[in-house]
Formats: structure tokens, sequence, C-alpha cells
């Protein structure tokens, strides 16, 4: 059976999003990242890192979330998976753009804005955080004028990837790009989304 190492409250999150889009029955380790048991000998001989999440498919161990779940949606022939070449090409190209782009940089925006104590807060660390963001929003938003969806005519694991990672862009006004702010929340509306999210906010 499959596993899943990480805590729904990190970038785990977009793994079991991927095992609900795809009915996948697995165990589940809930750890945060840093979290003692990422520490144990166990535990670093299926990732010398120590990070989440990470995944043992009876005995076939990876890691990085993007990766895992690109190899999730092949291994199970599912429709998320582009058929065609070029669209497969840009599913890898999304994946990589947002953890480059986007993935760290919502997080700091977001941490040095509210969820870290007052005292703990940065300005100067918000705002170079949401011109970087606002930048990749703008390229976002340009793609999502051309095509609904980031990799062919349907909802696939570039779109995912990408919507999972600006879970916590569902808090953020988006006005300024109405293609991306509809494109996030028609993603999030999906049942699998709405299942990981419940996890998370319970």
């Amino acid at each position: 059976m499959l596993k899943i190492y990480g805590s729904v409250n990190s970038r785990a999150m977009r793994v079991l999003w991927m095992a609900a889009e795809l009915d996948l029955p697995y165990e589940h380790k809930d750890w945060l990242p840093r979290a003692p048991e990422t520490k144990a000998p166990d535990f670093r001989a299926l990732n010398a890192n120590g990070r989440v999440p990470t995944i043992d498919d009876d005995g076939f161990v990876l890691s990085e979330s993007m990766a895992i779940n690109l190899y999730l949606a092949k291994k199970h022939k599912s429709a998320l998976y582009p058929a065609d070449a070029k669209n497969e090409a840009l599913a890898l190209q999304w994946s990589l753009w947002e953890t480059d782009r986007l993935d760290r940089q919502i997080v700091d925006y977001q941490r040095h804005v509210s969820q870290l104590p007052a005292a703990e807060r940065n300005p100067e660390v918000a705002d170079k955080a949401w011109g970087e963001c606002v930048a990749a929003f703008d390229v976002l938003e340009d793609a999502l004028k051309k095509s609904q969806w980031l990799a062919g005519g349907n909802f696939s694991v570039a779109d995912l990837n990408v919507a999972s990672a600006l879970y916590r862009a569902l808090t953020v006004d988006l006005g300024k790009w109405p293609k991306a702010q509809a494109w996030l929340k028609t993603s999030w509306e999906r049942p699998a989304a709405k299942k990981v999210r419940a996890m998370r906010e319970k």
C-alpha cells in the first residue's frame, strides 16, 4: 500500500489531493516538517534530507511533492497526466515554475503579513515577497487568458500542482488577476480538493 509521509499542513497537502483525485488507498503519517519523526533513522533511510512529503509506494521511495504527483498521475494512467508530449512538457514546466516563482514567496508573504506573531513580522520581507508574487501572478494571468487550463484542454496535474501550492492565496485579494482568481477557485472546488482542504481546516 502507498504510504504518504507528511502533514496536510505541509507540502504533503498536494500529494494528499492527488491521492484523493485518484481514489488511492494509503497509509498516512501525519508528520510536520522537522517533526521528531523526520529525524529518526528509519525515516532518514527513506529520505536522507529528512523532508516531507515522501512516499513509499510498495518499496519505491520518492520525495519532492511535484515529482510525486507527476509520478502518481502517470503510474495510474490518470486523465490528469497529459498524454500529449507537449502538454506533458507543459505540466513539467508549470510544476517547476511554481516551485521557483510562487512557492516560498506566497508563504513568506502570508507569514509576515498575518501568520507570525506581530513582533516577528518583517514588513520588508512581506513587501519583497509580494513583489515577486505580483510578477508571478502576472505571468499566470497571461497564460490563463490563452487557455482555461495550464497543460491542455482539461484540468491536469499541472493545475493541481500549481493550485495546491497556492492554498494560501485563497485568502489573498487576487482581483487584479481575474483569470487566475477564477482558475484557482474552480480548481479548489473539485471534490478531491474540498476533501483535503477539510482535512487541513478541521
